[in-house]
C-alpha cells in the first residue's frame, strides 16, 4: 500500500500573506511542517503543493518534494487531488495543513491507522473538549459522530445543544469534541469529493467537509489526546517560536 502526504499551500491568504514562508526560529513554516510529516515512516513520499513560484523555489531549496498546482483552485482538497490525479500508483493520501509547523507524528500515525481500519472514504481526527468557552467558540469546529465513529456533523455551534441544563453541566452529560483539520483519503474518494459543488450546509457554516457529509461520503474518526499549534496569524509567529523554545529545552 503506497501512502503519501500532501501539503497544500499557497501565498495569498487573507489574515497572512506568504504564510508558508514565514520564519519560526529562522526556518520557514512550511519547511517545519515538510520536516515533521518527513518522520513518519509509513508515508513513502511528502509532497508540497502549491501555485506560487516563490513557496515553489523555497521548498526546492531545502531539498523538499514540490508540485506546481493551478491558481484556479478553491481549497486544499482540490490542489491536493492534483497532485495524485494521474498517480494511479497511490492508494491512500494525507492532507497535512501547512499552518501547522509542529504537527505530530502521532496523529499523522493515527489517521493512517484509521483510514486502514475503515477501508474507504475519508477519516479525520477529533480531540476532546473540557473548557466551556472552548465550545462555545464558534471558530472552533465541533464534530459530532456515532458510536461506530462516523461523522454526524461538523458545526461551529455547541451540538448537541442541552434543552433542560445550564452550560456548566453540559460535558458531564455530553462530551464535547474539537475537530483537528487533518484529512486522509483513499485516492478514489479524494478525487470524487474534489468534484463537488459547494453544498447549503456548507455555505451556512463555512466548512468544507459538510459539502462531503451532503453528498453521502463517509466519514470516520480517530480520538487524539495530542493538541497540535497552528499559525493563523502574524502574531501567532510569536507564540510558535516561545512553544519551540520551551519545548526543546
Amino acid at each position: 500500500m503506497k501512502i503519501i502526504a500532501v501539503i497544500p499551500a499557497r501565498f495569498k491568504s487573507t489574515r497572512f500573506p506568504g504564510k508558508p514562508l514565514a520564519l519560526i526560529a529562522g526556518v520557514s513554516m512550511i519547511q517545519r511542517v515538510y520536516q515533521q510529516a518527513k518522520k513518519v515512516e509509513r508515508l513513502d513520499e511528502v509532497i508540497v503543493a502549491t501555485d506560487d513560484q516563490r513557496i515553489y523555489e523555497a521548498v526546492k531549496a531545502f531539498g523538499g518534494q514540490v508540485s506546481m498546482t493551478k491558481e484556479s483552485h478553491q481549497n486544499g482538497t482540490e490542489r491536493c487531488a492534483e497532485v495524485i490525479e494521474y498517480r494511479t500508483d497511490i492508494d491512500l493520501v494525507i492532507n497535512i495543513q501547512g499552518d501547522e509547523p509542529f504537527i505530530a507524528e502521532a496523529q499523522i500515525e493515527l489517521l493512517i491507522n484509521q483510514l486502514i481500519i475503515q477501508k474507504r472514504g475519508i477519516a479525520t481526527l477529533a480531540k476532546r473538549l473540557d473548557d466551556m468557552k472552548d465550545w462555545l467558540n464558534p471558530n472552533i469546529v465541533k464534530v459530532l459522530f456515532d458510536k461506530n465513529k462516523k461523522v454526524l456533523y461538523f458545526s461551529r455551534a455547541a451540538l448537541p445543544y442541552q434543552r433542560s441544563d445550564d452550560n456548566v453541566s453540559w460535558n458531564e452529560k455530553q462530551a464535547y469534541f474539537k475537530h483537528i483539520g487533518l484529512y486522509g483519503y483513499y485516492r478514489k474518494t479524494l478525487l470524487d469529493i474534489s468534484k463537488l459543488q459547494a453544498s447549503p450546509m456548507e455555505l451556512s457554516e463555512s466548512l468544507e467537509q459538510l459539502r462531503w457529509l451532503e453528498h453521502g461520503e463517509v466519514i470516520g474518526i480517530a480520538i487524539t489526546e495530542v493538541e497540535s499549534i497552528s499559525v493563523d496569524t502574524p502574531e501567532d509567529i510569536q507564540k510558535a517560536a516561545d512553544w519551540l523554545s520551551k519545548n526543546a529545552s
